[in-house]
């Protein structure tokens, strides 16, 4: 794979890349109006947005950082996006051009004053996996074989004015309007900006793998302070296929089973036990071993829950709640999903859209097993999805709606869900989490 030599830091650079993939795109909307005037109008409708995908993952990918994150989570928001988009955003999970040996060189010489090979016995060069904000790449100290992950130049630094370009184009897509909008967006700006301490995550790192070490089939790497800064993080190299690489061979249930058991308790725990969630899951973050156990990496992107919220937001995943309309009502308004200003057509739809989506969405918790490898569950929920994102109705209205909390908490279902799927876990036992 072709390596990247700089990246754009400043604000101005990283505006003019944004500002010349738009242009690619304008132009693509160009080919598309002569495009479906000779063909049928649903293959222009692919094409186009076949072609805008690429041009916008070829111009994030070249800035790396908070704006191919963004990339990154919306490529799971699978019933929001077309799919041409979630496929080429999904490569921003773990397949992005990596930084050049030379840069490697210079950002170790940065913060440690010495170069990589100085500090271990061994390291290579050559990334092995490039995402959106870092690179891995192997070494060997002390006969330990290491992963060590480097982040891009310029990432924190560019986050504030990376999420203002991506503002506009997010309010638009989800419908957002309003001043106190920007609590959303102060919300992944703070994650954001965790996400780029690496010393934060190695705590992080060490505290979740010993709150969690008794959890069955679940492993995680080491991680080594002395190797590692702001900037840089050093851990075990752990062997192991990527999921989306597992489910491409496995057909036995038995180990799908086991490895989804594992991750829903893993899940589970984190949120009933620790109030605090590995809020990034998605397939670059684990790793399947030769022994099919889970492998968990990548705690950078932790979400508290508060409990103010965890309570309300649970009480909606019982069914007797669900169908209880006046205690409904009651814990939508404490999730602020409805306002005291709401006219009465928006506290209907939102009721009722509330209503429908939770009835479906919490199905998992309504009984002691689950099936996720149930194609038509998620067949439902992508049809919910699609269909209230075509809503006009919707669309007249104020997307802006919920507790803040609803942006990390709802990526982790949404990612959970889909790596469940993914596995074909099935017979999974809901609650196992409280004999842990």
């Amino acid at each position: 794979m072709k390596t990247i030599d700089s990246i754009p830091t400043s604000k101005m650079q990283r505006a003019s890349k944004l500002v010349s993939t738009g242009a690619k795109v304008g132009v693509n909307y160009l080919k598309y109006y002569g495009d479906k005037m000779i063909n049928p109008e649903t293959e222009a409708k692919d094409r186009l947005n076949k072609n805008n995908a690429e041009d916008i993952y070829d111009g994030l990918k070249q800035l790396k950082g908070s704006a191919l994150k963004v990339a990154q989570m919306l490529s799971m928001e699978k019933s929001i996006l077309p799919q041409a988009y979630v496929e080429k955003f999904s490569l921003s999970q773990f397949s992005v051009p990596p930084l050049s040996a030379p840069l490697v060189l210079k950002t170790f010489k940065t913060y440690f004053g010495k170069s990589p090979n100085e500090i271990f016995d061994t390291f290579n060069a050559t990334s092995v996996n490039a995402a959106s904000i870092g690179q891995v790449h192997i070494a060997e100290k002390e006969g330990k074989k290491l992963a060590v992950k480097i982040q891009y130049p310029g990432v924190a630094q560019s986050i504030a004015s990376d999420l203002a370009m991506v503002k506009p184009i997010a309010m638009s897509m989800f419908n957002i309007k309003g001043k106190d909008s920007d609590k959303y967006f102060k919300e992944v700006e703070n994650k954001l900006i965790e996400e780029t301490d690496y010393v934060l995550e190695m705590k992080q790192s060490k505290e979740i793998a010993l709150a969690c070490s008794h959890i069955s089939n679940l492993l995680f790497p080491n991680y080594y302070e002395d190797w590692s800064c702001e900037r840089i993080i050093t851990m075990d190299y752990m062997e192991g296929e990527h999921i989306s690489e597992f489910t491409a061979h496995n057909n036995n249930v038995e180990k799908s089973n086991k490895l989804g058991q594992s991750l829903w308790d893993f899940y589970m725990y984190q949120i009933h036990v620790l109030k605090k969630v590995h809020a990034d899951p998605h397939p670059g973050n684990f790793l399947i071993s030769k022994n099919a156990e889970l492998i968990a990496l990548d705690f950078g992107c932790m979400k508290a829950i508060p409990n103010e919220f965890y309570v309300p937001y649970f009480e909606l995943a019982k069914p007797e709640n669900i169908q209880n309309k006046a205690y409904f009502l009651s814990k939508l308004f404490e999730l602020e999903i409805l306002k005291a200003d709401d006219s009465k057509e928006e506290l209907e739809f939102f009721t009722t859209m509330f209503h429908e989506m939770l009835s479906l969405f919490t199905q998992p918790f309504h009984n002691e097993h689950f099936d996720f490898a149930d194609k038509n569950f998620f067949g439902k929920i992508a049809e919910l999805g699609e269909r209230y994102s075509k809503s006009t109705d919707l669309k007249k209205m104020n997307g802006n709606r919920g507790s803040k909390h609803f942006i990390y908490i709802n990526r982790t279902f949404f990612g959970l869900y889909n790596l469940m799927f993914d596995l074909k876990a099935s017979n999974i036992k809901i609650n196992n989490y409280k004999h842990l």
